[in-house]
């Protein structure tokens, strides 16, 4: 498949590696004849192209992103390609400064500023705004079978009573907003201390920003209280900070189900690690 999108793009490729970090798309980074870094992208699904597609033309000007330098639609065998530049620098860590977390701050306040095309044209990326609640629990129960394939029934059940009552206790939605739904360490690129951009919408709707926090803030912000107050700060700079500490915990935990069920379809074996990790975080918000 690889050869063939190099084909289709036309481009004189000197070396490749894949990225590892990818799950929705198989990511390659390639080195060109005459030296330029750029990376070849193939989403999953048809509509993950789609939503990709859609996430450049409607973030573009806005929020610091890759420049899409072309794409191809597909065809049977393939559901599309990109082509994509390379924003300098690597992924955010955990290591890094209050300024950085500024900067992350007001890039995700910047994307969530974002609102629906007033002609409602945005083939791939659906407005689930105004139905919600009924969203999010599609994407609960759509990973429940998966989960209960790995847990025993009495976490389970548990687990069960305990999104119920919590779901019951969220405030109004906050939006209608672009969100990225997977806005994690690996896809925030940041370059000699300052933030180069954002990357990867294959998963973005239009929604509640409320879903948006919970990814950084388990990998990063949870564990430098300087951090999150620093990117508390940035996103406020930009636009209302709704209340973290009242929807964290539910997303937080439907965050940590839902990845039971992402590992199960994905391969328990390959993400063993993962899958312990959310087990564990299951298991802190029901016992």
């Amino acid at each position: 498949m690889l050869y063939r999108v190099i084909q289709k793009f036309g481009l004189d490729v000197l070396q490749w590696n894949e990225v590892d970090d990818s799950h929705s798309s198989t990511v390659y980074q390639c080195t060109l004849l005459h030296g330029e870094n750029v990376y070849l992208k193939i989403p999953f699904t048809k509509l993950k192209f789609q939503r990709e597609l859609a996430a450049y033309e409607i973030l573009q000007g806005s929020v610091p992103i890759p420049y899409l330098i072309n794409y191809w639609s597909g065809d049977e065998e393939c559901p599309g390609a990109f082509l994509i530049s390379a924003l300098k620098g690597k992924p955010l860590t955990a290591k890094t400064t209050p300024t950085v977390a500024y900067q992350v701050g007001t890039l995700h306040a910047k994307m969530h500023s974002v609102t629906p095309p007033t002609n409602g044209d945005f083939i791939g990326i659906n407005n689930e705004f105004d139905n919600w609640s009924n969203f999010i629990e599609r994407q609960f129960q759509s990973f429940a079978a998966d989960v209960r394939d790995i847990l025993d029934e009495r976490l389970y059940e548990k687990a069960i009573e305990k999104y119920k009552k919590m779901k019951q206790q969220l405030p109004s939605p906050d939006g209608p907003s672009f969100v990225h739904m997977d806005f994690r360490p690996a896809n925030i690129i940041v370059h000699d201390g300052s933030v180069s951009g954002v990357i990867d919408f294959e998963s973005a709707r239009f929604g509640s920003t409320e879903i948006d926090f919970t990814k950084l803030y388990r990998d990063i912000l949870s564990l430098d209280s300087s951090l999150y107050q620093a990117y508390k700060d940035g996103y406020s700079s930009i636009r209302p900070l709704i209340n973290l500490e009242e929807v964290l915990p539910f997303y937080r935990f439907t965050d940590a189900f839902n990845s039971i069920g992402w590992c199960k379809r994905r391969g328990v074996e390959k993400n063993a690690l993962f899958l312990e990790e959310n087990i564990a975080r299951l298991k802190k918000w029901v016992l």
